[in-house]
Order: C-alpha cells, then structure tokens, then sequence
C-alpha cells in the first residue's frame, strides 16, 4: 500500500533549541505567592527571563545569570526543575525558532535599581491568577497555575 505523502511532502521538524528559564517568585506581604514576569525585548510579550545554554553554568545557574541580566533580580535557586515548556521564539525579521524551555524556580532575595538589560525590558511582579493571564505560551500557562513552591 503506497503511503499518501510522497516523500518531498512529509513535514520535518528541526530539534527544539534548549533554553533554561527563572521562575522568580516571592511571597508578598499577605502572604500570597508572586511571579514577576518581564517584557521581551523584540515582541514586548510578557515573558520569564530565560536564555541559551551558557559555558561552564548549568542549566540553574544560566537561568540565574539570565534573571540577573535581564530582570535585575538575584535569589536562592531551586534545584529541581519546575517544569519544561515549548514555545515558538518570535523574531522580527526572521523566521520563529522552536524552542524547549527547562524552567527553575529562583526565589528573589534581591532586586536591582540598575542591571543589564534594564532599558530594554519592563519588569512587573503578578498574582500567580494574573501571571498565567498575562503570556501567551500554553504549556507556560499551565506549568505557572500548576505551580508552588512547596512542590519544589
């Protein structure tokens, strides 16, 4: 039996690109946890501050060093992983990159005046009801209202 794709028309996906990504959480004065979430720089989304895989730093420690670069935010790091998420990287000019995102809880113990990237983004802290709201990626919805910090 002859298969219904000829062979030039079966769709190939590339490998996701791996990424690691900060959960930056706090409890606020109330006691109710918190997110804080920052703007991308090119599409203005609200985001977790997450980068490329960095030499010599694990996937925590690049999550850390990227919430510090771009959320001017330091913190005690999780351990365990909260979770993975897909996501396609939007790009201006270029075509979208898939990605996989390995997501690490980072409670915030510091928050900077200045950092890095602080004129390109906008930081913001979020119930964890408004911080699902806000992006856009499914699976990151889910993997932020399944999320506490007890479970890590």
């Amino acid at each position: 039996m002859k298969s219904a794709l000829r062979k030039s028309e079966v769709q190939v996906w590339p490998e996701p690109k791996r990424q690691f990504a900060a959960l930056p959480f706090k409890k606020n004065k109330k006691g109710r946890l918190q997110i804080l979430l920052i703007t991308s720089r090119e599409t203005r989304r609200w985001v977790l501050p997450k980068g490329w895989p960095m030499k010599n730093l694990n996937g925590g420690e690049a999550a850390a060093q990227e919430a510090f670069e771009e959320a001017g935010i330091k913190g005690k790091l999780t351990d365990q992983a909260a979770g993975i998420y897909h996501y396609a990287k939007l790009r201006i000019t270029k075509e979208p990159i898939s990605c996989l995102v390995k997501v690490f809880p980072l409670e915030v113990t510091e928050v900077l005046a200045n950092w890095p990237e602080k004129t390109e983004r906008t930081r913001k802290w979020f119930s964890v009801s408004d911080a699902v709201h806000a992006v856009d990626e499914p699976e990151l919805k889910a993997l932020l209202a399944n999320w506490s910090p007890e479970k890590s």
